[in-house]
Parts: C-alpha cells; sequence; structure tokens
C-alpha cells in the first residue's frame, strides 16, 4: 500500500475549497480516507483509488470547509487507508497547509510580491492593505519563507493574500 499526495503542496496557501490529489493504491475494496481538520474542527470523507488488488490509480477531489468551525490559520490535509480489521490509519499522509480565510477575510487568491532592497514587511503590508498593521497577515502566509518577521531578503517572493 501507498499513498503519494501531489497537490496540496505542504505550506500552499488554501481556500474554502481544497483540491486533492495524487497517486494510492493498495487498498481494501481501493477506499481510502481524507480528513482536514485544524485540531477543533474537521470535515473527513473517502475516496477510490486502485483497483483493490494491489493496483495504483490516481485520485483527485475536492473537500468544501466552508461550513468547519476552524480555529487556525494552519491545517492539515490527511489521507490514509484504513484497516480492515480495526479501523487503524495506515499510511497516513500528513499534509500542512495555510489556511487563507483565517488571514484575510473573504480570501480568494494571493499575489506574489518579489521584495526588492529596502523593503519590510511593514512596507509591504502598506503597499497591499493601506497599513503596515496588516504585516502579520504576511507572516501567517509564508511560513517556510518569512520564519522571522524581522528577516526578509531581496529576491523573496511574498505571498500576498488579497480578500474581497
Amino acid at each position: 500500500m501507498s499513498i503519494h499526495v501531489e497537490q496540496p503542496a505542504a505550506y500552499d496557501l488554501v481556500g474554502n475549497i481544497i483540491q486533492v490529489a495524487g497517486v494510492a493504491g493498495g487498498a481494501f475494496e481501493a477506499t481510502f480516507g481524507y480528513r482536514v481538520h485544524d485540531g477543533h474542527d474537521e470535515v473527513t470523507g473517502s475516496f477510490l483509488a486502485g483497483d483493490g488488488t494491489g493496483g495504483h490509480g490516481q485520485f483527485q477531489f475536492t473537500v468544501d470547509v466552508t461550513g468547519a468551525a476552524f480555529q487556525l490559520d494552519r491545517l492539515y490535509v490527511d489521507v490514509f487507508h484504513a484497516s480492515p480489521n480495526n479501523g487503524a490509519e495506515l499510511d497516513k499522509v500528513v499534509v500542512p497547509v495555510v489556511f487563507g480565510p483565517k488571514i484575510v477575510p473573504g480570501y480568494q487568491a494571493y499575489l506574489e510580491h518579489v521584495v526588492v532592497a529596502g523593503e519590510t514587511l511593514w512596507s509591504i503590508a502598506t503597499k497591499y492593505y493601506g497599513s503596515g498593521n496588516f504585516y502579520h497577515r504576511l507572516v501567517a502566509a509564508n511560513p517556510v519563507t518569512v520564519p522571522n518577521p524581522n528577516v526578509i531578503h531581496p529576491g523573496d517572493v511574498i505571498r500576498v493574500p488579497q480578500g474581497t
């Protein structure tokens, strides 16, 4: 049995509709489960991949998390095969993602901003949001690029979440 999740990638910025895709196989009756959660709420379901006799196949599905009461801007997408014996989650893959609607009200998409010499997160937030006070949105949306909000470098690509 194996599961390979190709989408979303780790720390992708996602909205209320999350696309999940990859390759899986070897599960009993070709049935796999998924969970999108933040530790406070979760959305669960199942999908089919492979042929149920060991063959592998592609999968793609969407998860609508609009009704979830997530409290955090960091979500986890779990994909797994449930054991027919005891229900244990086998071969589980966990992908951390950033939940845009918790960062910017009405999140729809993000822009990419290439940092130039002399810029700060405060100045970038002022440019896009009208106030440097919103720099925390940039920090939340870029956990890999901006592990320290006091340090950004020319050439860094900063995701700038956009709302309605």
